[in-house]
């Protein structure tokens, strides 16, 4: 996810503050691509069938209609708008669980919207623009984990006239509202509320130490001066997406997390590999190298190395030392997505989320024992990077010694986008949330954007043409792409794919950019980011896109979720979240009836002042909807 902040640059995104400092070169002639896109209509209706016909049949299918069903997405869908506020359908409410600031115990004190808190407050508080997130239940007791992103500066610093950190205490507030909030929730008749002082509340921040497991443990990239062994990092930030695992730990993926790091050596040239991550002289304004002299790279050059991957955390054992996962790998992960193989392995799905970079695959080298200790499962396994062919199949692309020329696994765990470059991964538009249907072996990824498609190469020098998983040149719309393994075997080496669905504006647009025949002006939207299934085998599609509802995004309101049905390609808008903020993150209470969703960054960009109203300092929510009849959400 690639969210707003304000900066000296203004408005501007994460990934666009990284393509003003380290400019890609042009490579193409982009009049030339565009006019080639949008005249491949029947590439984008051959790659467009719903349903597992085409996956069966082959390519001979791919021109024949979807036999359409009777809808299963049993609500009155929700028009696109742009009130301050969650908008439901009818039959359905909608409840605060928390918000950013409050506090976990009865001894820390409530959210001050004067000085938006403390460095000790926060530490003691759920902390900023929550993102994934995950229910756990062991039969007594719910537990939520929640990722906390990242803050927005001038909203959590909107007491200082900089709206910066401007003191070693507002640097300690930024550092403890990033990381993970975890915490006991209850239900009441109406709501769920948390539980102050449960034994299991606990902050993770940019500071908590973490267990360095897998095969760069100890390498020689991840010693510091700290931990001159290589085998304790501290702190965990920018955790976007999330995943769970059959043994019922949480983890939690480390996305952007380069833009916290900075350069105070003039003289200093980070190395390429740094580069290829992000590390640039200046980071994003949190100024943390001002108080922690690791996110100097100049003085601390391994530092970033120690970032940038899945950490596991037993929410149950606020005791245990959570760990970083370097098995599977070092990028800008977005979510995992974690699915017992018909053999017994594990296997992660993942996407990086840049533009131009790739999806991977992550398979153990032992199996799932139910009861047993499964903990090595994410030890000890193999890589892949997906390559995506017109032909509508592909395979994974094992990351090996051998494949891509590094001297050992543990170097493709630190360097992981080096080895998919190696190989020849397809260059992919920003893959976010990766989603495992429940009931099938079918794997979804959302492709939320990417302005260089066929424009620009990206951060490695990678070309990034146009092809059939990435249709569009200029992409600012989005795709969900979908796969189905080999003879339903998520080991496989290959897979048939297609798009489940092409985002786009039929209002404005009756090209390419007008979307698949599935988008209407009804249902349109825009950069598809978190998907998740629910247990019936719905898909759930947040966006995290353009809210000016002007333009190329005229008609499309705020940030929305939407339901999908993979078999009959019909989707329908559920919610529509407040001003300027993303809709992010899902769970589901055991029995179904309640569906939580985060509500992140409301307010961005000034015009929100979402939940609370009024002249209210704008904050992060996680919200709890159901239905009034006390049914099923679906």
């Amino acid at each position: 996810m690639s969210s707003v902040f304000r900066s000296a640059h203004h408005d501007i995104s994460f990934d666009d503050f990284d393509d003003l400092h380290a400019p890609r070169p042009e490579k193409t002639d982009f009049d030339t691509i565009v006019e080639g896109a949008l005249s491949r209509r029947d590439l984008l209706r051959s790659s467009l069938i719903f349903g597992t016909t085409a996956f069966l049949l082959g390519t001979s299918a791919l021109t024949s209609r979807p036999v359409r069903a009777a809808s299963r997405l049993r609500f009155e869908a929700v028009p696109a708008n742009t009130l301050d506020t969650v908008t439901v359908p009818p039959g359905y409410r909608w409840t605060i669980v928390t918000k950013w600031g409050d506090p976990l115990w009865s001894d820390a004190p409530e959210f001050d919207p004067v000085t938006r808190g403390t460095g000790a407050s926060q530490e003691r508080a759920v902390g900023d623009n929550n993102d994934g997130m995950a229910l756990f239940f062991n039969g007594t007791t719910y537990v939520f984990a929640v990722n906390n992103e990242y803050t927005n500066r001038g909203i959590a610093y909107g007491n200082r006239a900089s709206g910066l950190p401007e003191t070693a205490d507002d640097v300690a507030k930024g550092k403890a509202a990033h990381g993970i909030s975890i915490f006991e929730i209850k239900p009441d008749a109406h709501a769920w509320t948390v539980v102050k002082d449960s034994p299991f509340n606990r902050r993770i921040t940019a500071d908590t130490p973490f267990d360095i497991s897998g095969p760069a443990r100890g390498h020689d990239l991840l010693k510091t001066a700290a931990d001159p062994k290589g085998v304790i990092a501290r702190g965990t930030w920018n955790n976007c997406g999330n995943g769970r695992t059959p043994w019922g730990t949480y983890l939690a993926c480390e996305e952007n997390f380069n833009g916290y790091f900075s350069i105070g050596d003039e003289n200093y040239e980070p190395s390429a590999e740094l580069k290829r991550y992000g590390i640039q002289t200046e980071d994003w304004g949190y100024g943390w190298a001002r108080e922690d002299a690791r996110f100097d790279v100049s003085r601390h050059p391994n530092e970033p190395n120690r970032t940038g991957y899945v950490v596991e955390i037993d929410p149950f054992d606020p005791e245990s030392m959570s760990r970083k996962l370097t098995a599977l790998g070092r990028f800008k992960h977005e979510n995992a997505e974690v699915v017992v193989a018909a053999n017994g392995q594990l296997v992660v799905y993942m996407g990086d989320d840049e533009r131009g970079e790739f999806i991977y695959r992550y398979v153990s080298d032992g199996t799932y024992a139910e009861g047993a200790n499964n903990s090595e499962l994410l030890l000890n396994g193999t890589l892949y990077a997906a390559q995506f062919d017109d032909d509508m199949k592909g395979r994974w692309l094992a990351l090996t010694p051998e494949s891509t020329g590094m001297a050992s696994k543990a170097d493709i765990c630190i360097h992981t986008r080096q080895a998919a470059s190696a190989v020849g991964a397809t260059t992919m538009d920003r893959p976010e949330w990766v989603a495992v249907h429940p009931g099938k072996a079918e794997v979804y990824c959302a492709l939320t954007n990417n302005k260089n498609r066929g424009k620009k190469p990206n951060a490695g020098g990678d070309a990034t043409p146009v092809s059939g998983a990435n249709p569009r040149a200029a992409n600012r719309y989005g795709q969900i792409v979908r796969w189905q393994p080999d003879e339903g075997d998520h080991t496989a080496e290959g897979f048939a794919w297609n798009l489940f669905v092409l985002a786009g504006n039929p209002v404005v647009h009756d090209d390419a950019f007008a979307g698949s025949e599935n988008i209407t002006p009804d249902n349109m939207f825009n950069a598809p980011d978190g998907i998740a299934f629910d247990s019936s085998g719905l898909l759930w599609i947040q966006t995290d896109g353009k809210d000016t509802n002007k333009g190329h995004f005229a008609g499309m309101g705020n940030n929305q979720m939407l339901v999908g049905d993979p078999e009959t390609g019909e989707i329908k808008r559920f919610l529509v979240g407040p001003r300027e903020a993303e809709v992010t993150g899902t769970a589901w209470s055991p029995d179904r009836k309640t569906m939580f969703v985060g509500i992140q960054h409301p307010g961005d960009k000034g015009g929100s002042s979402f939940p609370d109203g009024g002249k209210s300092v704008p904050r992060s929510a996680i919200v709890a909807i159901s239905r009034e009849d006390g049914g099923v959400i679906g």
